[in-house]
């Protein structure tokens, strides 16, 4: 007996009902609704059920798997899918995460690992030492005691002036590593502009975009077009230090959002700009808080750059995405 299209739950009473085979597709896409989830379906059949699904040392590769399969299909992967999700492990507050650290069995249901996926410590500004002391762990970054308190003072700091760290992973582990002693020396811009001309001779507008600065200890000056600000931006700095590092090819910007903090200053008030990005393997979010939502939105592609770069994101997105089941 098969069943095809059917939702999880009816997908498991199935299989306990006597089903030999479930039908479904990868994070449930497809042209109908109702689409079993395999990276849900696969982990609980083995994990929970043991029954044998695909060979055990490939359970391992659902979450890379299900990142790999929506940055073909161009749709976000939902930070809150079972298993796979980036919020699937997540956990924030200073007492939380303090006990997670003790006895990591009382909060996940199964080893993170297993799937492919990893504890996720939020930070935001409920965060204190132990919580910032998990997260640094997790990065693998050393701050010791003064370092931790003035991390704590700093977040706090932020998030006063609009900084939302619990969705910018990418731009907090660059302020952690920056804590720590850290600079990145790829690159640095010096001076950026952009220039916005109406040009209504064929009825769109005309944006370019100049960086000039440094990259490896020689000069660049660059100029590129985009279809708006952050487009050329993001094209110019490219083309500045792409021939450099050639590992930004793979990195690329999945959303892009903008919120108004202060909606009584009208077009005056302060944005928060907050860019996802992937590599085709992992994702990270980053941050920019400003007055002019360029340069918050500047401040959030730099980021998010800085934070593909580094090297332990490097290493993990050169690991294959192949097939689960392959």
């Amino acid at each position: 007996m098969a069943l095809a299209g059917s939702t999880l739950t009816s997908a498991l009473a199935g299989v306990r009902g006597g089903a030999t085979q479930v039908q479904g597709t990868i994070n449930g896409y497809g042209e109908r609704t109702g689409n079993c989830n395999l990276t849900a379906i696969i982990p609980n059949l083995t994990l929970k059920m043991g029954i044998e699904t695909i060979p055990p040392d490939r359970l391992e590769r659902l979450t890379p798997v299900a990142h790999h399969v929506a940055e073909l299909v161009n749709m976000a992967l939902n930070a809150q899918a079972a298993y796979v999700g980036t919020s699937a492990f997540a956990h924030k507050g200073g007492i939380h995460a303090s006990a997670i650290a003790r006895k990591p069995d009382a909060y996940e249901h199964v080893r993170p690992e297993l799937v492919g996926n990893r504890t996720h410590v939020v930070v935001s500004e409920l965060a204190g030492r132990s919580n910032l002391a998990m997260k640094a762990k997790e990065l693998g970054i050393e701050l010791d005691g003064p370092q931790l308190s003035e991390m704590v003072d700093t977040l706090k700091q932020l998030e006063h002036e609009g900084y939302h760290f619990e969705v910018a992973d990418g731009s907090l582990e660059l302020l952690m590593r920056h804590a720590a002693g850290w600079r990145q020396d790829w690159f640095h811009v010096e001076e950026w502009e952009v220039i916005v001309e109406d040009a209504r001779d064929d009825e769109r507008l005309s944006t370019q975009a100049i960086v000039r600065g440094r990259a490896d200890g020689e000069p660049f000056h660059e100029i590129a077009t985009g279809n708006g600000p952050v487009n050329a931006l993001d094209a110019a700095l490219r083309k500045a230090i792409g021939t450099r590092y050639p590992e930004l090819d793979r990195i690329h910007l999945t959303d892009y959002k903008v919120r108004v903090l202060d909606t009584h200053k009208g077009t005056g008030a302060v944005t928060r700009v907050l860019l996802d990005s992937s590599d085709g393997v992992d994702t990270w979010g980053s941050i920019g808080v400003s007055e002019n939502v360029i340069e918050a939105s500047w401040d959030a592609l730099v980021d998010s750059l800085e934070a593909g770069m580094l090297p332990r994101r490097a290493e993990h997105s050169r690991r294959p995405a192949t097939a689960a089941g392959s």
